[in-house]
């Protein structure tokens, strides 16, 4: 809705009054972003006109596609009975549903939902939990947090804090007395001659050992993505979930899945935690999917028996976290909506069916030789680029993530770059037809990087 403002002077109102996330701070006023006008399926159109396949799925979100009028005819329904009421001393038939479902869709004894603005917020209620537990069972010192190297979980405080993107400069503060960070999970960085399985030892071994250092009375929680997505799509070898779960009971530790983009079909179900990792948290994170990004919402889910910890007979305690937008009845009919639809147009089983497929096409581009990893599961991907020579700077790994966006942008594909890598995660409901025009156009992109990267 511009109101025939041109092209422009949007863009210079942009420049000049909207600071978007993760703004490069040396170039303030001087980013011209991509300006999308409309969305349909799995397909965006920027204000000339061109259309492009939404290869990272908004923000790894999109699950069901856009333009679904269906959804659109639900939220305006909702916005005319009732667009909000406090969360405080009321409830809607919406946010119950919602809860109920979502307990009905969570492993185990996940019963308890306490709804949020979206993931960063989500993991900052599971971690304040942490904390109110630990000091109902007279635990004050119990409050370190063991999160790992490339993790990403938000950029709240607490959640910025436990969130260990080693690579990115930052001026902003975290509390560095509650986070312990584990080495790189990564089995494509594990020595050469080291086997999976080995390298798969040596990472639960490094939580085993940083849970001796620190004292497991000093530790309040374990958290972890199934697989680290912003930070390339990094997948634990197998067994290492089920073996750091089972590190985390042993010593009375709380383990926090953070399933911001992996639930909500993203691997081919629900949660992954436990259909695919075979464990089942104390606490499960989620947003993204769970509305596919058609409004924000944001979910921690709390097991019985955590909730069962944080009770007692003092009265004058009060679980005293919660967000003005908390279970807004109108986001919570767009993630019942959601639901719905995947549930009646087999969302999860076309995201099972179609994942071989996927991820073939994926392995197929190791013929480039400036491509050193491809990696992924479900429908998540990452092409990792092949350094140069050891101890390669930050800004050369960066160029070749830029080359390959820009290539693949000309061509009508968004990906996202992430240093030397590029990240993708459709729309669940892409077909086989366009997984192979997105994949055609990377091959098509690969090529003309390889090219310029031999002539530099």
């Amino acid at each position: 809705m511009t109101n025939g403002t041109p092209p422009d002077l949007l863009n210079e109102w942009d420049r000049n009054h909207q600071l978007h996330p993760w703004a490069a701070m040396d170039a303030w006023q001087e980013s011209d972003y991509h300006p999308i006008e409309s969305a349909e399926g799995i397909y965006l159109w920027d204000a000339e006109g061109k259309r492009y396949i939404d290869g990272p799925g908004g923000m790894w979100c999109v699950q069901i596609g856009y333009g679904r009028k269906d959804m659109a005819a639900a939220i305006a329904e909702q916005v005319m009975r009732l667009p909000y009421t406090s969360p405080w001393t009321t409830t809607t038939d919406p946010s119950t549903i919602l809860a109920k479902k979502i307990a009905d869709l969570a492993p185990g004894d996940l019963n308890n939902v306490f709804f949020t603005t979206g993931g960063s917020t989500a993991v900052d209620t599971a971690l304040r939990t942490m904390h109110f537990m630990n000091n109902a069972l007279g635990r004050p010192d119990k409050k370190i947090v063991i999160a790992r190297e490339k993790g990403y979980h938000g950029s709240t405080y607490l959640a910025s804090t436990v969130t260990g993107k080693e690579r990115d400069k930052s001026r902003f503060d975290i509390e560095k007395r509650l986070v312990r960070f584990l080495p790189d999970v990564n089995p494509y960085n594990r020595p050469d001659g080291m086997s999976v399985e080995d390298w798969c030892d040596a990472k639960v071994a490094d939580l085993e050992n940083m849970i001796e250092e620190v004292g497991a009375e000093n530790v309040g929680a374990f958290i972890a993505e199934p697989i680290l997505c912003s930070g390339g799509v990094i997948v634990p070898p197998e067994g290492y979930h089920k073996r750091t779960h089972e590190l985390c009971r042993k010593h009375d530790i709380l383990y926090i899945s953070d399933e911001v983009v992996t639930a909500f079909g993203r691997l081919g179900h629900w949660f992954a935690s436990e259909d695919v990792f075979g464990i089942t948290p104390d606490i499960i994170t989620c947003a993204k999917g769970l509305t596919s990004g058609y409004l924000p919402l944001g979910a921690c889910i709390i097991s019985d028996r955590v909730m069962e910890r944080m009770t007692g007979p003092d009265e004058n305690v009060l679980f005293s976290n919660g967000y003005t937008y908390s279970a807004h009845p109108v986001c919570c009919v767009a993630a019942l909506k959601n639901i719905e639809i995947m549930e009646e147009e087999r969302i999860l089983e076309h995201t099972r069916e179609i994942t071989p497929h996927f991820q073939s096409r994926l392995r197929a581009l190791a013929k480039f030789p400036i491509v050193g990893d491809l990696r992924g599961m479900g429908l998540l991907g990452c092409i990792e680029g092949r350094p140069d020579t050891p101890g390669t700077s930050l800004a050369a790994e960066r160029k070749l993530g830029a080359l390959l966006d820009e290539a693949c942008e000309k061509r009508g594909l968004l990906v996202r770059p992430l240093i030397n890598m590029a990240v993708f995660s459709p729309p669940l409901v892409i077909t086989r037809a366009q997984v192979d025009e997105m994949f055609d156009l990377l091959e098509e992109a690969l090529e003309e990087v390889t090219a310029e990267m031999a002539s530099d």
